[in-house]
């Protein structure tokens, strides 16, 4: 057992552990809120970390704190946002909804590593550290500049990453042909590079979505405090806040236009992990193709081969499946699942302030960090090392009865639907019983029933 120190708040004593570098209202919620032992993310106490250190810079430059007390709490603040204190950040998502307990968590932390440094010079949580801000406005400040941050920094890049190899795939399969399917029929033709354009494109559309919401989530709620009004701090307070983190984060941020706004609702976290869930979306059908056209490799469509990163089967020699893409899948499940309780947060924000911001925060942070992760993973370790079954594809255009379609505008509609049903109940392709049934010269034959032709648009 550590040995114990007191600590005090506005409502007394605390026990705490004399290791702790927090104080008494972080051992209150420590005990208050024993809930499921998820924690804040590192994006998110580096944000709190950033925020402490721009608030000593701005609110010294307002001549609200001395140069020696705003110096203190900005070498502090530093090892927060750098993450030298992460394991003093020890209480549950699961707590006060304005995240309060967090606030003080990080405000008690760096008061205490203050006077670690030098304890001639007062530095007190609530009246320096948390000088001119209230828990109301640094939290979902907190969440927006750490999801900019996230989005900016490593989704963006990532998505971009997986962009690049899906169009090399293109362009590498642009010349092998395949049969295409809807509804999981046979239908007409396509290259497997055009097939894999057509992910790349979503992909593309999903990094234009998440940029579109760059305006108001880097929309920042700092310099607004209790409720909105800014009581207790300087009028350019958040004004110099917004300008700091922007030079901290090279992101442009901005004070929100309506402090109300900023803190009675989180429509701009919802925003953005709306276009979060719609990416998780294009991921998975993604990925899904990916497994499907793995399928086999033998008895299933087998037309492209995944990389084989490790045996399939504690119990089937020689299995190899499609992890990687079965990793996306469960990525995006629980982005889509993170949405979920990111809109019912939004939408359950009461009056002046939304009392659901530690887990929407949780959640939005930890689609964005997951969504990355998996971005890269799935660009390396799958999408790179995807081979195409050349062989396999060109056997599956030649059986398919859907061949028959670029026979209708010749022999018409019905007659072409006979040919069809005639090369499955005798077990032919529509090539032998059009010749069986001496339809049209064998030259003709080939000139209609050529892939290549069926890829693209004509006017004859």
């Amino acid at each position: 057992m550590s040995s114990m120190r007191t600590e005090r708040d506005s409502m007394g004593e605390m026990k705490v552990s004399e290791d702790a570098m927090y104080g008494a209202q972080t051992a209150r919620a420590l005990e208050n809120f024993p809930v499921s032992g998820l924690r804040f993310p590192r994006f998110f106490i580096k944000a709190l970390g950033n925020i402490k250190k721009c608030a000593a810079a701005s609110n010294h430059g307002l001549g609200k704190l001395r140069a020696k007390q705003a110096e203190l709490i900005a070498m502090a603040a530093t090892e927060v946002s750098e993450g030298k204190w992460d394991a003093q950040f020890v209480l549950d998502v699961f707590q006060t909804g304005s995240g309060t307990s967090t606030n003080m968590n990080a405000n008690e932390v760096i008061a205490h590593r203050c006077a670690q440094l030098d304890a001639n010079t007062p530095i007190h949580p609530n009246d320096h550290v948390n000088m001119g801000q209230s828990s109301n406005d640094v939290i979902p400040t907190a969440m927006h500049v750490a999801a900019s941050d996230l989005l900016m920094h490593e989704l963006i890049p990532a998505l971009i990453h997986l962009h690049a190899i899906l169009k090399q795939k293109a362009e590498q399969f642009d010349d092998v042909l395949k049969i295409g399917r809807t509804h999981l029929m046979d239908a007409t033709p396509i290259t497997l590079g055009q097939e894999i354009s057509g992910w790349a494109h979503q992909i593309e559309l999903g990094i234009e979505r998440l940029k579109s919401c760059l305006p108001r989530i880097t929309a920042l709620a700092q310099g607004g405090t209790a409720v909105g009004t800014g009581l207790n701090t300087h009028p350019k307070f958040g004004a110099n806040m917004a300008a700091a983190l922007s030079e901290t984060y090279g992101i442009e941020f901005s004070e929100a236009v309506n402090h109300f706004e900023a803190q009675a609702a989180q429509d701009a976290a919802v925003e953005l992990s709306g276009h979060l869930r719609t990416l998780a979306v294009s991921l998975v059908k993604i990925a899904n193709d990916v497994r499907l056209l793995n399928a086999g490799p033998r008895c299933g469509i087998g037309e492209i081969s995944v990389p084989a990163v490790q045996p399939g089967s504690s119990i089937m020699p020689g299995k190899v499946n499609p992890v990687i893409a079965e990793s996306m899948a469960q990525v995006c499940a629980q982005v889509i699942g993170n949405d979920a309780t990111i809109a019912f947060g939004g939408a359950s924000g009461l009056l002046d302030l939304n009392v659901m911001l530690p887990v929407m925060a949780h959640n939005l942070l930890e689609s964005e960090v997951i969504l990355a992760n998996a971005s890269r993973m799935f660009a390396d370790k799958c999408i790179a090392g995807l081979e195409a079954n050349r062989e396999k594809c060109e056997q599956q255009i030649e059986w398919s009865m859907s061949m028959v379609t670029s026979l209708a505008p010749v022999i018409g509609y019905d007659r072409a639907s006979e040919i069809a049903k005639q090369a499955v109940s005798e077990g032919k392709t529509v090539r032998q019983v059009c010749l069986d049934e001496n339809l049209m010269s064998e030259d003709e034959l080939d000139r209609l029933l050529d892939p290549k032709s069926m890829l693209h648009p004509h006017e004859d």
